[in-house]
């Protein structure tokens, strides 16, 4: 009975992380914009609730940290880019998190979204909190 019950419920668990959007990375020396839902956070958007301050820190010491968070999984990495998808314990949602290092005034900008639903219950922005006090 507990087998068929998990076995029913696996299908949607799955289906909570979703695709990575299109619109990742760097386009024009940017992240993308925030979409209109309040379940991201941009240091490129600068008005709530989307506005997030950048990270006083080089992808190295960023890179480094997300390796050490159990649900952290870099998923792609450049000289000035990092891409990192974070999945959810329970219910196994995904959220894409990105650093693009700006090297003339030492920061790292930084987007984090939800790939589905509306609200986060801001989780974005305590991830990104966290990172920061971590790093910086």
């Amino acid at each position: 009975m507990m087998k068929k019950l998990l076995l029913s419920v696996l299908p949607l668990l799955q289906s909570c992380s979703g695709n990575p959007p299109d619109n990742l990375g760097v386009y024009e020396n940017k992240l993308t914009h925030c979409p209109n839902s309040p379940n991201c956070v941009s240091s490129f958007d600068n008005k709530k609730p989307h506005a997030i301050r950048p990270i006083r820190a080089k992808l190295e010491k960023i890179e480094s940290t997300l390796a050490s968070l159990d649900n952290a999984n870099i998923v792609e990495r450049s000289s000035n880019y990092i891409r990192a998808e974070f999945k959810s314990r329970f219910m196994g949602y995904v959220d894409d998190v990105e650093f693009l290092y700006d090297e003339f005034q030492g920061i790292s900008h930084v987007r984090s979204a939800s790939r589905v639903g509306f609200s986060d219950l801001g989780v974005n922005r305590r991830r990104v909190e966290k990172i920061r006090s971590l790093v910086e």
